[in-house]
């Protein structure tokens, strides 16, 4: 009869007095980590113990029990109880209850402890956090229980939210915490697992990949028109979308249908005082393209003016600012409450200084107003612009009394004439000899257009010739010509062919009109605007009067207005490219010094991972660059929007010659990017033909790329 197996005995366990515990120095846990001490204490003190402590018979040199228990595994735990015995909230002999092992080794069961224990799924975290809420618990009494902050109870919970479907997947890791973290951006269980299988018949599985998709559609908080309405989404119980696990500026508004709606009606409200103003018309927009108002004449207006009783007020303020600078004018410190009148009256100086506007009665009956959203979401409103179907009729200046009879007169002899050329057998020999008809004739006959014609080429040689000589005329003439251009409809007024072209290319940049860019350019272009005169022909006049430096500044913007640097794929224009670099080389211009830094949005999310290693190789260094080869793509294009944002970095196209200091300042201390950097330098400085065509070539093949990159990703 085959003997049976013999049986497993366990250790014996039993209530041993805590002060009859002592560590021992078989405890293989030797580095910190987990929850802390204190933390495990209160969880102690809440819960009491969980687990018993292991522990051994401490032997004396004789081999006998000295009724001392050693405890190689469960080290934290003694030091919590410690700690509770010293708050005097536990009692020194306080029975904790412990495991006896006789067999092996102590330095065997403090590893085998820490070893064979699996730790939690986080999944099985999730749920448990859930499981909690749905039994009544807060967020903040849970993570109060269980030692976090409030915040990481959120995310959690609402990765316990995410398709049960996922949920499974994530369990037998298929999916990685990072992709079922950005899962739990869109709420809807049936898009997510349209994105999941989406996603994975695609090459790019990244957790950005998927946000993207699932925020498709939806709009940011950051976005003009959520700003613009403001809380009266949330009121109308329009859903948003939020990351827990990364910034996402506000999160993105889910009912783009309701938004619209909510946008519309409010600039109709808003709209509607405008209106009452009397203007012929207004045009309203979410956005209106830059140079909008190109081609459209605008009106001038006056402040309205101070009354007695405010003009009196701001030189009481004046003078109340004046006394409290001299006050402290030696003064290492200002008192908080005098600065904080100074900032009171800088305030009330201010709005005194930008009193709404009047426009004449007529004015407003002609022109009209353009409503729209600026970048911040506020109202911008644009008033005074003409129409050129709504100027008025231009007049014929009235003619001299000569000028008058001559006019008269050519009109009544120009059968003659005409008779008299048919008649010629050679036609000038005919014109020449026709006056000769009528030389006793008293009366004035008008003088024929073939002789008009003449004598005034003869003129315009002359003042050519004379203008050709006086700079100083000819400037004033060329400033003429090009104001009448762009800031009257009509340009008829000037005998100079000279063709100054506002261009508009607001249309290939959408929100170019809310930068602090075009708001530099409107505002120049409106002041000069509101110096010269109404009429095209009192303008001639008005810029006589005019100093040096005013009639200078004033030709710049002109000229100014004429640039026309943007590449277009439809439109090859190399040379014009070429010479943009060369003007630009001129200028210094550092388009850094503008405000431009690279971000995901405007650079780093639209190019490859290659791009925008080499974009932090060259200004940060190849070791910077190495350290973010490895990221993921959105991961990538966040960390050096961190990196660039104060290393003056700009890509290719933004870049002057002499003003490439992001790469070759990195040129001295990392040799890896000397190559690169003077290959880019010359490539920006050489602008020829050839190397234009091979930059729009490269940026091609990069769109290109780009764009078969999205097309797999959105299968």
């Amino acid at each position: 009869m085959a003997k049976s197996a013999q049986k497993i005995q366990l250790s014996a366990s039993r209530d041993i007095p805590f002060n009859k515990l002592v560590l021992s120095q078989a405890n293989v846990r030797r580095i910190k980590a987990g929850v802390s001490i204190e933390e495990l204490a209160e969880d102690i003190a809440r819960r009491t113990l969980l687990q018993s402590i292991t522990v051994r018979p401490v032997i004396d040199d004789g081999g006998a029990e000295t009724g001392m228990f050693e405890i190689p595994a469960g080290g934290r735990r003694y030091r919590a109880l410690e700690l509770l015995v010293k708050q005097k909230r536990l009692a020194r002999n306080a029975p904790i209850p412990c495991v006896i092992r006789l067999d092996g080794t102590a330095e065997e069961d403090s590893l085998a402890e820490n070893i064979q224990r699996a730790p939690l799924h986080p999944l099985d975290q999730f749920r448990a956090f859930l499981t909690l809420r749905e039994k009544g618990q807060s967020e903040e009494e849970i993570a109060a229980a269980f030692f976090v902050s409030v915040a990481v109870v959120k995310q959690r919970l609402r990765l316990a939210s995410v398709s049960p479907a996922l949920l499974d997947v994530y369990a037998e890791d298929v999916m990685t915490l990072d992709q079922l973290m950005a899962f739990t951006v869109n709420p809807d269980h049936e898009r997510q697992e349209q994105v999941w299988g989406a996603v994975n018949r695609s090459y790019n599985k990244e957790a950005y990949q998927i946000r993207r998709l699932l925020t498709e559609g939806a709009v940011r908080a950051s976005d003009k028109r959520a700003q613009y309405v403001g809380e009266d989404y949330l009121a109308a119980g329009g859903p948003i979308m939020r990351d827990l696990f990364q910034s996402d500026d506000g999160g993105w508004l889910q009912d783009v249908a309701l938004l619209e709606r909510l946008v519309a009606e409010k600039l109709v409200r808003d709209v509607e005082p405008i209106r009452s103003e009397g203007w012929k018309w207004v045009e309203t927009a979410i956005d209106f393209p830059y140079g909008h108002t190109y081609g459209l004449r605008h009106i001038q207006s006056e402040r309205q003016p101070l009354s007695e009783e405010e003009a009196a007020t701001r030189e009481s303020l004046r003078l109340e600012a004046d006394q409290l600078e001299a006050a402290y004018s030696d003064a290492d410190e200002i008192p908080e409450e005098v600065d904080a009148r100074l900032g009171e009256i800088e305030t009330a100086l201010e709005a005194m200084e930008d009193r709404p506007v009047v426009y004449t009665q007529e004015d407003i009956a002609r022109a009209g107003v353009f409503v729209s959203i600026d970048g911040s979401g506020r109202l911008r409103v644009e008033r005074g612009y003409v129409r050129p179907e709504d100027e008025a009729p231009i007049e014929e200046p009235e003619a001299s009394s000569d000028e008058g009879e001559t006019a008269e007169a050519a009109r009544a002899g120009s059968s003659a004439v005409a008779m008299s050329d048919g008649a010629a057998s050679d036609g000038d020999d005919a014109v020449r000899s026709a006056p000769l008809e009528d030389e006793e004739d008293d009366g004035i006959r008008p003088l024929p257009d073939k002789l008009l014609t003449e004598l005034t080429a003869y003129r315009t040689l002359a003042l050519r010739e004379a203008l050709g000589d006086d700079p100083d005329i000819a400037f004033l003439a060329a400033l003429h010509a090009m104001c009448l251009r762009l800031f009257y409809r009509y340009g008829s007024d000037s005998c100079l062919e000279i063709e100054a072209k506002n261009v508009c290319f607001g249309g290939q940049a959408p929100g170019l009109s809310d930068t602090p860019l075009a708001a530099k350019v409107d505002a120049r272009h409106l002041e000069w605007s509101q110096q010269l005169p109404a009429e095209p022909q009192d303008l001639w006049d008005a810029i006589t009067t005019f100093d040096s430096e005013a009639r200078h500044r004033l030709f710049a913007h002109c000229v100014s207005l004429t640039v026309n640097a943007v590449h277009e794929q439809w439109s090859r224009r190399p040379r014009a490219i070429a010479h943009a670099d060369r003007l630009a080389t001129s200028l210094s211009l550092d388009i850094a010094a503008t405000g431009w830094t690279p971000t995901v949005d405007n650079f780093l999310g639209r190019v490859t991972k290659a791009r925008i290693v080499q974009a932090v190789r060259e200004a940060k260094g190849s070791d910077a660059a190495h350290r973010i080869e490895g990221l993921k793509k959105g991961d990538m294009a966040q960390e050096a929007e961190q990196l660039l944002a104060s290393a003056n970095w700009l890509p290719e196209p933004l870049r002057t010659s002499g003003h490439v200091r992001n790469a070759s300042a990195q040129t001295s201390s990392d040799p890896a990017l000397s190559e690169d950097a003077g290959t880019i330098e010359e490539t920006v400085a050489i602008g020829e033909e050839t190397a234009i065509d091979e930059l729009a070539g490269e940026a091609e093949d990069d769109e290109a790329s780009a764009n078969a990159s999205h097309d797999v990703a959105a299968e």
